[in-house]
């Protein structure tokens, strides 16, 4: 028994394997948006949750008060981002939404009091399947950019004062003329500017990102990509690659990008073709282990049922890199009721200081916590 131990004992310890994380599930809601934010609504330095028509105080997160009442469209809440951002530059965090059937993008006003959150449209962009915010124009600060299928794709500056605060208002940058199901942003050719990528292929910045032409390389056809498409160097080889879900069917894959030369190009290689509905993503470091995780899960009833794989089970997980392929690890994982999905935007911040990564994921089937236990 004693050499049994032993050898149990170097296992754990020794082993090239990571042991899994734990976590501890907490059910917030039971509420259908499908997007959630972290930030601190009421100013007492604690982060609160922020999803559809609530806000959730923290620590306890038990205590919701009402935002203001979004619209409900079939099984859709028109809420499809919650990106914290002071606006209006008051000192209180706002938030940034749009949606799909409202085809607007808008900023929602944080009053500093319990009454319904002012509306204040920022452009009108056609249906938004989402929105995300990345530093386009390398000055430090977060544009907002929303995927907008068979429209234009452009970026939204937040106008500042000589102070460098908020006012309210937005400049709007045209990219490129359409775009379809899918967005990512990140320096492709190493030029030390962002680059989009769309499903069609990679749009390369200009120098002047607001006035120059971005040019199109039609190195790569994601189909029904996920928001966000992620950019990172997988492999550590000092090339960017590419993570890419499908959101409205099978497989989750990253394409290994390859220099030829002149030539970038990809080469596809699967993550997992098995689970279908990979809509969102994050590249995070949740084990604390200096390197960075996917974390990602299936979208439940993206398209109200109709998308393959709609009925299979719910899975949330994270993905760690082994120096060759990705271990699939999971978080949550079983039937409606029992796993959970990733929704449409979630969120991933230490919630209760405990120097670990939570997990906050809102869908149709709930608004959940996971906290990041480690390996304990």
């Amino acid at each position: 028994m004693a050499y049994f131990n032993l050898i149990v004992f170097s296992f754990l310890f020794f082993s090239p394997y990571p042991v899994p994380l734990k976590f501890k599930k907490q059910v917030i809601a039971m509420e259908s948006a499908e997007s959630v934010g972290v930030f601190d609504v009421d100013g007492d330095g604690v982060p609160d949750i922020v999803s559809g028509s609530y806000w959730y105080k923290g620590p306890e997160f038990s205590k919701r008060q009402l935002i203001g009442q979004v619209e409900r469209v079939n099984e859709y809440f028109d809420d499809f981002s919650t990106i914290p951002m002071d606006v209006n530059g008051d000192g209180r965090m706002d938030y940034i939404t749009g949606g799909w059937f409202g085809q607007t993008l808008y900023w929602k006003e944080n009053p500093g009091k319990p009454v319904d959150w002012p509306v204040h449209k920022i452009a009108g962009t056609g249906n938004v399947e989402t929105v995300r915010a990345w530093d386009v124009t390398g000055d430090g600060q977060l544009e907002i950019v929303p995927n907008t299928p068979n429209k234009p794709l452009a970026y939204y500056t937040l106008i500042r004062d000589a102070a460098e605060k908020g006012t309210g208002e937005f400049k709007r940058t045209e990219v490129t003329g359409t775009h379809g199901h899918g967005l990512g942003f990140g320096d492709i050719n190493g030029d030390g500017r962002g680059d989009f990528v769309i499903p069609e292929g990679w749009l390369e910045a200009p120098e002047d990102r607001d006035n120059g032409e971005w040019k199109l390389h039609e190195s790569f056809e994601l189909g029904s990509a996920s928001v966000p498409i992620l950019v990172e160097d997988v492999n550590g080889d000092g090339f960017n690659d590419l993570i890419v879900g499908q959101g409205h069917g099978y497989g989750l894959d990253w394409y290994e990008q390859v220099r030829d030369g002149g030539e970038i190009r990809f080469v596809k290689h699967p993550i997992d073709p098995f689970q279908s509905q990979y809509h969102t993503m994050a590249w995070v470091d949740i084990d604390n282990d200096g390197q960075k995780e996917l974390v990602t899960g299936k979208r439940y009833r993206a398209h109200n049922g109709n998308d393959p794989g709609a009925d299979d089970p719910l899975g949330l997980y994270y993905f760690k890199w082994n120096g060759e392929s990705f271990t699939k690890n999971i978080i949550s994982y079983g039937p409606f009721g029992e796993g959970k999905g990733a929704g449409l935007y979630f969120s991933v911040e230490d919630l209760n200081d405990s120097g670990y990564q939570d997990i906050v994921v809102a869908g149709k089937d709930g608004l959940v916590v996971f906290f990041n236990l480690g390996n304990e």
